[in-house]
């Protein structure tokens, strides 16, 4: 690969054996990969074994892949912006099992939605999540795991639907936390959630697919203004993974379902615009696409990862 190519990899599974996934990323010609430490739809959480920990510290060694190419993402069940106190309680615990076990294996970046406020309102539910870091980042100084929030479609009262609110929850924790936030909180965009947020990156002026087709050049300079836009916000220089994933889901529909590479509502010329950015090299494009195989009997994951390095320029 070479050095100022985009860096390309899938959220893989860990089943049977965390390290499965960094041999199936390294099988699968991958540059990065993104995974769950543990089982994401459970509270009750397994400790790490040594061994599973030695093993997967050797064979990232082994693939040269140091903390800023491996991601991890939280578990689902986490909620910090919850008003209710018990569910917040629980969250924030398992958020400091999530911090902890990716420092314990060298990820560097641990992918996280910000949450829901379930009523309590858009600032209540900032507050809340800044809160909870103020108490983790504390309770976790000396740590190098950097905290990625992730824009959301926008569904219900999901936080971080807008770039403004994902930059204002950037400024709230940094502002609570202080000297232990510094160098912690960074971004992390995902194309679907874009789109279906009501960001114009669509494949048709229509944003569900029907009409005209936009071309490529069009749809790259969508693309490239959906960055401009995130740059003015929230800054380049703080996204530290993208979650490349079409969507089955019209623009503003704020429906979270991922679709292949060419199969959804996201212009191709969004993505050529996203893996042609020159201050994105070196950032981990992760897909969170369907699995399975192909008609052909092609892995789906490396079907669309042919599809992005085509659009390379």
């Amino acid at each position: 690969m070479p050095p100022d190519s985009p860096l390309f990899g899938s959220h893989l599974s860990i089943a049977g054996n965390m390290s499965n996934a960094l041999r199936e990323a390294e099988g699968l010609t991958m540059d990065t990969v993104q995974v769950f430490t543990k089982n994401q739809r459970q509270w009750k959480v397994t400790a790490l074994k040594d061994d599973a920990r030695d093993e997967w510290l050797g064979e990232s060694q082994r693939l040269g892949w140091n903390d800023a190419r491996l991601v991890a993402h939280d578990s689902y069940l986490i909620n910090l912006a919850s008003p209710n106190d018990e569910l917040w309680e629980k969250s924030v615990a398992m958020m400091r099992e999530e911090l902890d076990r990716a420092q314990a294996l060298g990820i560097g970046l641990l992918v996280s939605h910000p949450g829901a406020h379930t009523g309590s309102g858009v600032e209540a539910g900032l507050e809340r999540i800044a809160e909870a870091y103020k108490r983790l980042f504390a309770e976790t100084r000396g740590s190098t795991v950097v905290l990625c929030l992730e824009n959301t479609a926008g569904g219900g009262s999901t936080l971080g639907r807008t770039f403004e609110e994902l930059a204002t929850l950037k400024s709230l924790i940094e502002k609570k936390a202080g000297k232990d936030a510094k160098g912690r909180v960074g971004f992390c965009l995902d194309t679907c959630h874009a789109l279906a947020a009501g960001y114009d990156i669509a494949s048709t002026a229509n944003g569900d697919g029907t009409g005209k087709k936009r071309t490529l050049a069009e749809g790259r300079k969508l693309g490239d203004g959906m960055l401009d836009e995130f740059d003015r916000v929230c800054g380049l220089k703080n996204l530290r993974v993208l979650h490349l994933n079409d969507s089955l889901g019209a623009r503003g529909s704020n429906l979270d379902r991922h679709a292949h590479i060419g199969q959804g509502n996201v212009s191709l010329g969004a993505f050529k615009a996203v893996v042609n950015r020159p201050e994105l090299r070196g950032v981990p494009m992760i897909l969170e696409t369907p699995k399975g195989e192909d008609e052909k009997g092609t892995p789906w994951d490396t079907v669309n990862l042919r599809k992005l390095r085509g659009l390379i320029d």
